[in-house]
């Protein structure tokens, strides 16, 4: 339904995360007859997980880590890791900036050109650690890079930007054919971001086994202050899901809903599914795992574009190991830790056993799911995360 926002304007009601919670169904389930793995062309993966292509989440080390785990990480192949022979010294000068200089440091730091000597052993590094290796690029350099990646074996290509949409127009240069170039890739394609039906449709439509939802919910993105553009994530997610509806019984061919950005807690993750996801992919939990490259920081992936930033620097805690963040056990009780495991209790309590399932769970408009009867916990500082 749409609402009048003045005279001759009107909008509808978009609803993020925060704003929605999972309804209990009649029955319960014990957790250990849940199933949380889904796949991904031809890949079976036992955590429905992406770590985010973002510099401080995903080095080679973090994505074997994630494959040995169950999910499957993503190297950004036009970040520090293929820019610098050892980058360690570029995370150390990022976690050292002041945060009023952090931003013109590292528009300094990635001028540093991108070698494709680097993208093919980060590839073959990842491989060698026997998990499923993927990678991204954005649209404007994926012709220049994808070929060394495929060399270096890559399975999975991530062709991702801010907003990404199947028919991209320009007097200057010749767009990428997202359609032609998939259909030709001898690899699967995950696409994104979105954060609208008829968008999400377009993208499905280019043979994408995969669209990445969403613009601007990520803990480190400036997008929807810089430009005024995005979607509240509940609300993107279940139109993407609802797109998906129509390209399968369009073609009979499923494509994957991935949640991408806006989830911190384990809650969060339960409530992208139940809105219509397949699998999440996460960027400053992972980042804030000790083993994470970022050094205790988080940055989006365009906060050192040159003449226009859209992400920016931001402080995590380094407090637990990337298997107690993923899989547990949690010795914190404000859901940031054993994030899977509270996926497959929240499936459990529902009384759904495996994601698809999961997908039909009832919702509800809940603004005070988080406050209600909360005040000592937020008084105190305790059980909730701010």
């Amino acid at each position: 339904m749409e609402i009048e926002i003045g005279l001759g304007k009107f909008g509808r009601r978009g609803y993020g995360l925060d704003d929605v919670s999972i309804v209990p169904s009649r029955r319960t389930r014990d957790a250990d007859d849940v199933d949380i793995s889904w796949e991904l062309a031809g890949h079976k993966f036992e955590l429905p997980l992406l770590a985010a292509a973002m510099d401080a989440v995903v080095d080679v080390p973090i994505a074997v880590a994630v494959g040995k785990l169950g999910g499957l990480a993503v190297l950004n192949l036009e970040g520090l890791q293929a820019r610098y022979e050892d980058p360690r010294p570029a995370f150390e000068e990022i976690a050292s900036f002041p945060k009023e200089e952090a931003t013109r440091g590292m528009q300094r730091i990635y001028q540093e050109p991108i070698k494709e000597e680097l993208i093919f052993r980060r590839i073959k590094e990842i491989k060698e650690g026997g998990v499923v290796a993927a990678a991204s690029l954005t649209p404007q350099r994926v012709e220049a890079y994808y070929r060394v990646a495929l060399e270096a074996g890559l399975d999975i290509l991530v062709i991702q930007g801010t907003v990404i949409s199947a028919e991209h127009v320009s007097t200057r240069t010749e767009p990428l054919n997202l359609k032609k170039f998939i259909a030709e890739l001898p690899i699967p394609a995950i696409v994104g971001g979105c954060a609208s039906y008829s968008t999400a449709l377009h993208l499905m439509r280019t043979g994408a086994v995969a669209v990445l939802v969403g613009v601007g919910p990520g803990a480190a993105c400036t997008t929807r202050g810089v430009l005024g553009v995005g979607v509240p994530q509940a609300t993107a997610l279940a139109d993407a899901a609802a797109a998906r509806i129509r390209h399968l019984t369009e073609t009979g061919n499923y494509v994957n809903v991935i949640a991408d950005g806006g989830m911190r807690t384990g809650g969060d993750i339960a409530k992208a599914i139940a809105c219509g996801a397949d699998a999440v992919m996460l960027g400053s939990p992972i980042a804030s795992a000790k083993e994470a490259p970022g050094l205790g920081y988080h940055w989006g992936m365009a906060t050192f574009h040159p003449e226009l930033p859209r992400g920016t620097r931001v402080k995590t805690h380094q407090r637990w190991s990337l298997q107690e963040i993923l899989v547990g056990p949690a010795h914190e009780n404000d859901g940031t830790v054993n994030l899977f495991g509270a996926l497959r209790t929240s499936m459990a309590t529902c009384g759904y056993e495996n994601i698809k399932a999961f997908q039909r769970a009832e919702v509800m408009i809940a603004p005070a799911i988080r406050t209600e009867g909360k005040g000592l916990q937020f008084e105190q500082g305790v059980g909730v995360i701010r």
